[in-house]
């Protein structure tokens, strides 16, 4: 199981492992703000994605917060507030 925080490293991890990436994108450059469409992420590899953080951060995340996500700094906010809770 993961730690109590997920960060930017664990994102690109989950969806290298789940989608891999785009021709001509960085995952190591600074993509926190861009959006997951600029990246090559649609939303059938957002959902394989939460999917993933939900099994590997034994959580489960608002439908929502995997569909209306826009950047992964957004996505990582959502998994951290949802880690916070857990913890609570």
């Amino acid at each position: 199981m993961a730690g109590n925080s997920f960060t930017i490293d664990d994102l690109k991890k989950i969806l290298l492992e789940g989608a891999g990436a785009a021709d001509g994108v960085d995952l190591d450059g600074d993509i926190l703000d861009r959006d997951f469409a600029q990246l090559g992420y649609e939303s059938l590899a957002l959902l394989e994605t939460g999917g993933r953080i939900e099994r590997e951060y034994d959580i489960t995340l608002d439908e929502a917060a995997l569909t209306d996500v826009a950047t992964p700094r957004v996505l990582i906010e959502a998994v951290n507030a949802q880690l916070t809770v857990q913890a609570g």
